[in-house]
C-alpha cells in the first residue's frame, strides 16, 4: 500500500476541495464559499457564510477530539457521526458548509482513525469510500433540504395568497350596490395584496375605476385590449399584470395590477372572484328591480280596485240625486232637501278619500313635520271620542285608563287621527251594540294604547298584511267601505314617533289594535 506524506497530500486535497467548491458555487448560486466571496458587496452575507463555515469546521474538530479521547469507540461509529454532522449541516446551512465539512471530515477520519494513524493514505479504498460517502451525503442532504425549503416557501406563499383572496372575497361578496362595489374593488385589491395600484374595467359600458394613484399607471387602451385575452397577461418590463374577468364564455371586464407578486393561478382565481362578485351584484339588482316592478304592479292593481270601488258608490249616489233633481221638477221641498243632503254627504266622502290619498303620499315622501311635545294621552283619547261620537252612537264605549299616567312626547293631532281611525275600524267591523274598549298603560318605558272590539276577528295570514297600503280583508273587501289606507297611515304616524303598531286577533272573538309611544322622544320628520 503506497503512502503519501502530509505535505504531498495537502496540495491534492486543496485542489480537490477547490474544484468541488467551484462546482458547488455554479450549481447552487449563493451557497458555496466562492459565491460568498464573490458577493462581497453584501458584507452581512459574507459574514454569515464565514460564520457558517467556521461552525462546520468546529463541529468536525469537536467530533475528532471527543472520539480521540475514547479509543474504544469503533471507527464505523466515528464515520457515521461525521455523516450525521454533515447531513445536519446540509439541512441547516446548505451545500457549501456541508461540502467543506466533508473534505475536513475525510481528512480527519483518515489521519486520526483509519490505520495507519497519523498518516494520509489517499490511495487506500477506505479513504475514497469515506470521502465519497461524505460528499454524496452533503450533496443529497443539501438537495433535499433546498427542495424542502422551496416547497415550504411555495406552500406558505400559496397559503398566504389563499388567505388574502379569501378576505378579499368576503369584502366583495358583502357589497349590495354595483356602483359602490366597482368603486371599491381596486382599493380593496391594493389593501388585500399590498400591490402598488389597481384598475378595473367593466366591459358593458367601458367604465374604468382606479385605486388611489392608479390613474397614471394604467392605460385604458391596454385594459380594453386585455378583454380579448384568454388568460393572465404579465408585462415584466412595466411590472403590470392584466387579468380578464371571465365567467364561462362571458367577459365582464378586466383588472390591471401594478407591482404585484402573485402566482398566475392566484391571479386567475382573483379574476374569477371579482367576476362572480360583479355578476352577483348585477343579479341582485336585476332581482330587486323585478321585485319592485311586481310590487308596483300589485299596488297599482290594489289601488285601482280599492279606489274605483270606493269612488263608484259616492259618484253613483251623487249622479242619481242630481238626475232626480233635474228630471223631476215636481219633487217636494222635503225630497229636494234629502237629495241635496245625499249629495253633500257623498261629496264629503269623496273629499275624505282624496285627503287620505294625499296624506299617504305625504307620509311616504316624508313631507309631514311632527310637532312633538309632552302631552297627556287622556286628553287625546277624549278628543278622538268627541270627534267620533256620531260613529260610536250604535256601540257602548268603555275607557280604561289608570291614574297618574305620565305625559308622552307626541303630536296630539296626529295621535288623535290614529285613534279616530282605530275607532272607525272598530265600528265598521263589529256588530252594533257590542262594546268597544280603549285602554292605556305604561310598559317597558313606553305607553301602550289599545282599541279592542268584538268583531269577526282577523286570521293569522291577514294579520301580517293588514297594515300594508290598499290591503283590505278578503271577507270585508266589498261589504265594508274603505280604501285600505287608514291602517297604513296610522302605522306610518306611530313609527314617525319612534313607536310600533300591531294587532292581536282571534277569528270569532274580535281584535285588539295597539300602538306604543316612547316616554322620551324628539321632534322630527316622518322618515
Amino acid at each position: 500500500m503506497r503512502t503519501i506524506s502530509s505535505k504531498s497530500f495537502a496540495p491534492q486535497t486543496a485542489w480537490l476541495g477547490l474544484k468541488r467548491l467551484l462546482d458547488a458555487g455554479g450549481r447552487h448560486r449563493g451557497s458555496g464559499p466562492l459565491a460568498a466571496v464573490s458577493s462581497y458587496q453584501a458584507p452581512w452575507q459574507l459574514a454569515r457564510a464565514l460564520r457558517s463555515y467556521a461552525l462546520g469546521l468546529l463541529a468536525v474538530l469537536a467530533i475528532t477530539v471527543v472520539y480521540r479521547r475514547e479509543p474504544i469507540v469503533n471507527i464505523t461509529t466515528v464515520g457515521f457521526t461525521f455523516l450525521l454532522a454533515i447531513l445536519v449541516a446540509a439541512a441547516v446551512s446548505g451545500f457549501g458548509t456541508s461540502l467543506l465539512m466533508s473534505v475536513a471530515a475525510a481528512a480527519a477520519y483518515d489521519y486520526f482513525f483509519i490505520p495507519p494513524l497519523y498518516e494520509w493514505n489517499i490511495s487506500d479504498p477506505q479513504n475514497w469510500v469515506a470521502l465519497s460517502a461524505f460528499v454524496v451525503t452533503a450533496a443529497v442532504g443539501s438537495a433535499l433540504s433546498v427542495s424542502a425549503r422551496q416547497q415550504t416557501r411555495v406552500a406558505r406563499r400559496q397559503r398566504e395568497e389563499a388567505e388574502q383572496l379569501y378576505h378579499l372575497s368576503q369584502r366583495l361578496l358583502s357589497a349590495g350596490d354595483s356602483l359602490a362595489l366597482c368603486n371599491a374593488i381596486p382599493q380593496d385589491i391594493v389593501e388585500a395584496f399590498g400591490t402598488r395600484a389597481a384598475a378595473l374595467l367593466l366591459a358593458p359600458d367601458q367604465m374604468v375605476f382606479y385605486s388611489s394613484g392608479g390613474s397614471h399607471l394604467f392605460d385604458a387602451a391596454e385594459l380594453k385590449a386585455s378583454l380579448a385575452d384568454k388568460s393572465v397577461r404579465i408585462d415584466a418590463a412595466s411590472k403590470l399584470s392584466y387579468v380578464p374577468l371571465r365567467l364561462g364564455i362571458k367577459v365582464l371586464g378586466s383588472v390591471g395590477l401594478a407591482d404585484i407578486a402573485l402566482s398566475r393561478e392566484t391571479l386567475e382565481a382573483l379574476g374569477t372572484v371579482i367576476a362572480i362578485a360583479v355578476e352577483r351584484v348585477s343579479a341582485i339588482e336585476a332581482l330587486g328591480k323585478a321585485e319592485a316592478a311586481r310590487q308596483e304592479e300589485r299596488l297599482r292593481s290594489a289601488l285601482l280596485d280599492s279606489v274605483t270601488h270606493e269612488l263608484r258608490t259616492p259618484l253613483t249616489a251623487i249622479k242619481a240625486s242630481v238626475t232626480s233633481l233635474l228630471t223631476q221638477p215636481e219633487l217636494s221641498d222635503a225630497q229636494r232637501r234629502e237629495l241635496f243632503s245625499v249629495i253633500n254627504e257623498e261629496s264629503d266622502h269623496l273629499n275624505h278619500l282624496i285627503e287620505e290619498a294625499l296624506e299617504m303620499a305625504r307620509l311616504d315622501a316624508g313631507e309631514i313635520e311632527l310637532k312633538i311635545e309632552p302631552h297627556p294621552i287622556r286628553e287625546v283619547i277624549d278628543a278622538a271620542i268627541e270627534a267620533s261620537k256620531n260613529l260610536l252612537a250604535s256601540h257602548t264605549l268603555e275607557v280604561r285608563l289608570p291614574e297618574n299616567l305620565p305625559p308622552v312626547p307626541m303630536d296630539p293631532a296626529r295621535i288623535r287621527e290614529v285613534l279616530m281611525q282605530l275607532l272607525d275600524n272598530a265600528v265598521k267591523y263589529s256588530p252594533p251594540g257590542t262594546p268597544i274598549i280603549i285602554s292605556s298603560d305604561v310598559t317597558d318605558r313606553s305607553l301602550v294604547t289599545s282599541v279592542a272590539d268584538h268583531g269577526a276577528g282577523i286570521d293569522s295570514f291577514e294579520q301580517a298584511l293588514i297594515f300594508d297600503k290598499f290591503y283590505r280583508g278578503r271577507d270585508q273587501r266589498y261589504g265594508v267601505q274603505g280604501t285600505g289606507m287608514g291602517l297604513a297611515i296610522c302605522k306610518a304616524i306611530v313609527e314617525a314617533h319612534g313607536g310600533t303598531m300591531g294587532v292581536t286577533s282571534q277569528v270569532g272573538s274580535g281584535s285588539v289594535f295597539h300602538f306604543n309611544l316612547p316616554l322620551s322622544g324628539e321632534r322630527g320628520r316622518v322618515a
